[in-house]
């Protein structure tokens, strides 16, 4: 999911030159990454995570729930600049921007 909001980003830019820029940038990042994939176990942990916080009323977005619960198995911290939605993911650990 953290893959296609970035995708989405290339595409979305005002301009021709940021564009270009972000979709550079984006191919610069995905030759030193690796993509893991949304597997059973994901999801499985991502309904549980919605239900058990959404029961608390706090709600994770979509996406950010589903970064969060594939970081969760793979014992990754997230790298982020917004900890206040996966802040709400009990037991991520979050590294600041």
């Amino acid at each position: 999911m953290g893959l296609t909001e970035l995708v989405h980003g290339v595409y979305r830019a005002s301009t021709p030159e940021v564009r270009l820029r972000r979709e550079s940038f984006l191919n610069e990042l995905l030759a030193d990454l690796t993509v893991y994939p949304f597997t059973k176990e994901t999801a499985l942990l991502a309904g549980k995570l919605d239900a058990e916080q959404r029961s608390r009323g706090v709600i994770v977005p979509f996406a950010d729930l589903l970064i969060g619960a594939t970081a969760l198995l793979l014992s990754y911290s997230v790298l982020t600049v917004n900890d206040r939605h996966f802040g709400r993911i009990p037991g991520l650990s979050i590294a600041k921007l």
